[in-house]
């Protein structure tokens, strides 16, 4: 009875499609524009520049969102991010990196596509609270370092 509740309740949203993105969070964020997705990464660049402290180059990409499995596996909805790619090209930084961003109070998840960690930026509304977030990502042994 509750699953069929929630379902209800859900559906009872789609009656009125000019209010369904600000009260239904995840048509809200499928909804964003591509380019103000894009727009968020030009603003946190420099932010996520600090934070890995010159270990790594962050650029602005254009990405692809994948928005489900089931029956969409392979849909993909026009996103944008950042990519940070390890100075010294090596895989095992870029995965430290991704270590620690999964072990932040807040766990930030990323993928690594061509060489680079890619941070799809699609489903992020609060860019303060990432921004300070960030500001306790430990910092990466150098490349070459004893452990």
């Amino acid at each position: 009875k509750i699953r069929l509740a929630a379902l209800e309740a859900t559906l009872r949203l789609y009656r009125d499609p000019d209010r369904l993105s600000e009260r239904l969070p995840t048509m809200r964020l499928l909804a964003r524009p591509q380019a103000e997705v894009r727009q968020q990464a030009e603003r946190l660049c420099p932010s996520v520049e600090r934070a890995v402290n010159g270990a790594f180059k962050v650029s602005v990409i254009d990405c692809g969102s994948q928005i489900g499995s089931g029956a969409l596996p392979l849909v993909t909805v026009p996103s944008a991010g950042l990519a940070l790619a390890s100075l010294s090209g090596s895989g095992r930084m870029l995965a430290e990196l991704a270590a620690a961003l999964r072990r932040l109070p807040m766990p930030v998840i990323g993928r690594i596509e061509r060489g680079s960690l890619i941070l799809d930026l699609r489903c992020l509304e609060d860019e303060e609270g990432f921004v300070a977030n960030l500001a306790v990502l430990e910092p990466l042994a150098e490349e070459g370092a004893a452990s």
